[in-house]
C-alpha cells in the first residue's frame, strides 16, 4: 500500500476526518499559467501536448509548484475517447474541438466499438504512470473522463458550443441509436477509468458538461443511467487504496438526489446551488464538490478571502467538503488570484473541522 504525504483529499471525499478543507482547481493546468504557454508552444498544439506523456506530465505538475493543492489532476481531454473510436479529433484556432467524422448516418453509429484503451489511449496511461512518478506520493492524482451523455453530444454535433440540435433530435427521433452511443461510450468510459486506475490514479472523476442540458426525465434516461452504469463497473480499490469516485453535472443542482444515489462518493457542484443546502438535501450519502464562481478568481484577493469564507461556512462543520470552483478556471485568472483562493481555503477551513477531529 502506498502512503500519501498528503491525503486529505481522500479522506475528505471519503468523509473521514481531515485536519482543513482540501482543494483544486478544475483545469488548474491551463492556459493562465505562463509556463503552460510556453510548453504547449514547445509541444506545438494542444494535441500533441496531451499525446505526449512528457509533456502531459510537465503541465500537470506546474500548478503543484506554485500553489499548495491537495490534488493533481490528469492533464488530458475529454475527447480522447471519440478520438480513439476514429471521429478524427482536431482543434481549429478558436473554434474548440472538432470532429472529422461527426456520427449523423445510422450506419457509422452501429459501426461504433469500444477502443482497447491500451493499444488506443496508451499515451494516457503511460501519462498517469509518469505522473504518479513524479509526483512521489506528495498528493493524490486524479484521473477522469467525460460522461457518456456529453461525449455523444460532441460526436453527434461534431462540435462544442452548439444548442444540441442534432444531439436532441436523435434523442427524440430515434432514441434507440443515442442508447447504442450510450452504452458504446459507458462501456468504452468503465474500460478507461478502470485502466487508469491500474495505471496510479488515485480518484475517478466523470465530467457530465452537458448533462444539465437536458430536461427532467431526458437527464435520468439518457445521462445518470449511463453515468450509473460505469460507477458499477468501476474498480473500487488498487493496491489495497480505496479509488473515490467524483460525478459533476454542470447544471445539475435540480438533480442532486438523484445523482448522490447514483453510487458515486462525492457529487460536484457548479456554482448556482447553495453548498449548504446541498448538503442539507444529499445528508451524509456523499461528500459535495466546489463550488465558487470561478469569476469571483478576477476580483481581490479580499474579495476572494470573503467568497470562500461564504462557502466554508455554508457547507459548516465536518468532513466531506473538497473546496474547488464551480467549473473551469478561466484562462484570464491572475495566477495570484488563484494562490490567495487556496491560501484562504486552507486558512479558514481549520475551524471548521475541529470537532471532527
Amino acid at each position: 500500500m502506498t502512503t500519501l504525504k498528503n491525503d486529505t483529499l481522500l479522506r475528505a471525499l471519503l468523509k473521514q476526518p481531515v485536519e482543513y478543507t482540501p482543494v483544486w482547481l478544475m483545469r488548474q493546468a491551463g492556459r493562465y499559467l505562463a509556463e503552460y504557454n510556453a510548453t504547449r508552444a514547445r509541444a506545438g498544439d494542444f494535441l500533441a501536448l496531451c499525446k505526449t506523456p512528457d509533456f502531459a506530465t510537465e503541465v500537470t505538475l506546474q500548478p503543484l509548484a506554485r500553489f499548495p493543492l491537495d490534488a493533481a489532476i490528469l492533464f488530458s481531454d475529454i475527447l480522447t475517447i471519440p478520438d480513439a473510436m476514429g471521429l478524427g479529433l482536431y482543434f481549429s484556432q478558436g473554434e474548440g474541438p472538432m470532429f472529422k467524422h461527426p456520427l449523423r448516418e445510422e450506419k457509422e453509429i452501429l459501426a461504433l466499438a469500444v477502443p482497447d484503451p491500451s493499444e488506443k489511449l496508451r499515451y494516457v496511461l503511460d501519462a498517469v504512470s509518469q505522473i504518479r512518478k513524479a509526483l512521489d506520493n506528495r498528493v493524490p492524482l486524479i484521473g477522469f473522463s467525460g460522461s457518456p451523455f456529453t461525449l455523444a453530444c460532441y460526436m453527434v454535433e461534431g462540435r462544442g458550443g452548439t444548442e444540441f440540435r442534432e444531439i436532441k433530435t436523435l434523442l427524440y427521433q430515434r432514441p434507440e441509436l443515442l442508447h447504442h452511443i450510450l452504452d458504446i461510450n459507458a462501456r468504452a468510459i468503465t474500460a478507461y477509468l478502470n485502466a487508469q486506475i491500474e495505471s496510479g490514479a488515485q480518484v475517478a472523476m466523470i465530467f457530465d458538461t452537458w448533462g444539465g442540458a437536458l430536461s427532467q426525465a431526458a437527464y435520468q434516461e439518457f445521462s445518470l443511467r449511463y453515468i450509473q452504469q460505469i460507477l458499477a463497473g468501476l474498480k473500487r480499490e488498487q493496491d489495497g487504496q480505496r479509488i473515490p469516485s467524483i460525478v459533476f453535472t454542470k447544471g445539475g443542482g435540480l438533480w442532486l438526489e438523484a445523482i448522490a444515489a447514483s453510487g458515486c462518493d462525492a457529487v460536484g457542484l457548479d456554482w448556482t446551488i447553495d453548498i449548504g443546502e446541498a448538503r442539507r438535501r444529499v445528508g451524509d450519502k456523499v461528500a459535495l464538490q466546489g463550488n465558487l464562481d470561478p469569476s469571483v478568481l478576477f476580483a481581490s484577493p479580499a474579495v476572494i478571502t470573503a467568497e470562500v469564507d461564504k462557502i466554508l461556512t455554508s457547507y459548516g462543520n465536518g468532513s466531506g467538503h473538497v473546496f474547488n470552483l464551480g467549473h473551469g478556471i478561466s484562462q484570464f485568472t491572475p495566477p495570484e488570484n488563484a494562490a490567495a483562493l487556496v491560501e484562504a481555503v486552507h486558512t479558514l477551513s481549520r475551524k471548521f473541522h475541529i470537532m471532527s477531529n
